[in-house]
């Protein structure tokens, strides 16, 4: 029986807080986003904070989030200065032209999770949502030394629609990719999901922070 896979997607506010936390486990990053900064980018266009929970280990009645996945819209006339750069960037290789376009902007799995299928369940329920609010496309950002990350999103059917090389190391060179919200996309999904919605003013009352070490980190994509 396929394993079921619990999400929940969590208001602004609450998830930027989250996500801050969740990104102490990820150690390839010496800059974690903070929850100012996450609220900053996506207060004022469509987006999604998607968190799946699992039991601890050695603990199965403790949940803990164990991946992340946070996307926004964005537009063909940016004013924030790093996403008018990301929009130049995709000039001649994305459409914004009378469509709309989401940006999967950050997310990964912690290291005692990875393989177990939790990014592919927040990808397709990312997925569900885009097609729900009208949009067209995915567009994910990522570097050439994330081989774990290249290999789950070629699994998920993104294509390379950019490559920038960086001279002096390759492994540093941008990947960019995409993924056309096509009317088959959905059929394509597999994870059983079990999806929770919070309301803003509602605190998650299973998660709970994960004693020991620090888990192995996983591969992650920002700007």
């Amino acid at each position: 029986m396929a394993s079921e896979y619990r999400i929940v997607q969590y208001p602004l506010d609450q998830g930027a807080l989250e996500i801050q936390y969740i990104e102490e486990y990820f150690g390839e990053f010496d800059r974690k986003k903070t929850a100012t900064e996450i609220v900053g980018r996506l207060a004022d266009r469509a987006h999604l904070i998607l968190l799946a929970m699992a039991s601890l280990p050695h603990d199965p009645g403790t949940i803990v989030p164990v991946s992340y996945k946070v996307c926004h819209e964005i537009r063909q006339h940016e004013t924030v200065p790093k996403l008018a750069d990301l929009v130049a960037r995709l000039d001649g290789c994305i459409d914004f032209d009378g469509r709309r376009v989401l940006y999967s902007w950050i997310g990964g799995t912690r290291g005692d999770w990875r393989g177990q299928g939790h990014f592919r369940a927040l990808t397709e329920q990312q997925e569900l949502w885009a097609v729900d609010e009208g949009f067209h496309e995915v567009v994910v950002k990522t570097k050439n030394r994330f081989y774990e990350m290249r290999g789950t999103l070629d699994h998920l059917r993104f294509e390379v629609v950019k490559y920038e090389r960086q001279p002096a190391d390759n492994a540093e060179s941008k990947v960019y990719l995409s993924k056309r919200l096509l009317p088959d996309v959905l059929a394509s999904h597999r994870s059983a999901k079990a999806f929770v919605r919070l309301p803003a003013d509602v605190v998650e009352p299973e998660a709970a922070e994960a004693p020991g070490p620090q888990p192995a980190p996983a591969g992650r994509r920002r700007l």
